[in-house]
């Protein structure tokens, strides 16, 4: 098993080299030259040759760009994205505390999602094709169809301006976490629990199944036995699900003002903040590979046919 994280994780390395350098040619693709937009941003009124010259020269934007890119990606692994072009301040001291706020409100949500369609779909498995799984089924495709800022709104209105019992917005304590995680929980926990019912029905047909009530094992036994296969399918997905809705929670986190990489991102790109810019991108880049690896080595410690193949 050691060996196959040890190859997993230097098979991941060429693919973070090329996010990192499609990354950095990002800030080269906008028809902005970025040192007039960090002017601009300090609010300089003349800009002339001369200072855009020395401006280059002072951000290191005058070397040739192979040069530029190994001195960021160098930087990148010491957690240094350059300063913002609005602030001046570190990228990091910016979007390190925003990334956590993003990745608590991550975790909670996922957490719930998985509770959540575990539960929705042995239940729906059990029951399939009786009216609770049909009742279900409807239910949770009426909601994920669902825009999320849309039913952000409504449940905005409801709860905290018709009933004032939740805040709107802001990070000020637990009860700040409960609307937002409710509409990412109602978004995905109704894509994922079908997930989980295909499977269980699927291995409520094996031979196993049949074996085990010939045997007379009670029925709860049978069903655990089940729901262990089933989460085999299920483990990449929900793997994979944490960093989706860190990338997905733009619109929730400006919904709700959530002080997260969402709105950090948001007025980064209304500002032109290039480096702040660069920082979201490549962080969500590196969760979606560091993820993937996760989900490979749960899969590959479930099935160990699955060491082999690297």
């Amino acid at each position: 098993m050691g060996n196959y994280i040890i190859k997993r994780l230097l098979v991941s390395i060429p693919l973070l080299l090329i996010i990192s350098f499609l990354t950095f040619v990002l800030i080269n693709l906008s028809p902005l030259d970025p040192v007039e937009v960090v002017l601009h941003a300090q609010d300089v009124p003349n800009i002339t040759d001369e200072l855009v010259t020395q401006t280059k020269e002072e951000l290191g934007m005058n070397k040739p760009f192979i040069t530029q890119y190994v001195h960021w990606i160098m930087a990148c692994l010491h957690l240094d994205f350059g300063n913002s072009y609005v602030t001046g301040k570190p990228v990091w001291s910016l979007v390190g505390p925003a990334f956590l706020n993003t990745l608590k409100l991550t975790l909670v949500s996922s957490i719930i999602i998985i509770v959540l369609s575990i539960i929705l779909g042995v239940l729906c498995a059990m029951k399939e094709g009786k009216a609770i799984d049909k009742l279900v089924r409807c239910v949770s495709f009426f909601l994920t169809a669902m825009p999320s800022y849309w039913l952000a709104s409504i449940m905005i209105w409801y709860f905290s301006v018709k009933l004032d019992l939740l805040p709107t917005s802001g990070l000020d304590s637990y009860k700040s976490y409960i609307l937002p995680v409710t509409v990412i929980a109602i978004s995905y926990a109704g894509i994922y629990f079908r997930v989980i019912r295909s499977s269980m029905i699927s291995n409520l047909n094996e031979d196993y199944v049949l074996y085990a009530r010939a045997c007379g094992l009670r029925e709860s036994k049978i069903t655990i036995h089940i729901l262990r296969n089933s989460l085999q399918v299920a483990v990449s997905i929900f793997c994979m699900a944490i960093p989706i809705i860190l990338g997905s929670t733009v619109v929730i986190e400006n919904v709700f003002a959530w002080p997260g990489l969402g709105s950090l991102s948001v007025k980064s790109i209304l500002s032109r903040d290039f480096p702040i810019i660069q920082a979201y991108v490549f962080i969500l880049a590196v969760a979606f590979v560091l993820f993937n690896i996760i989900s490979d080595i749960v899969n590959a410690s479930f099935n160990p046919q699955l060491r082999k193949d690297v």
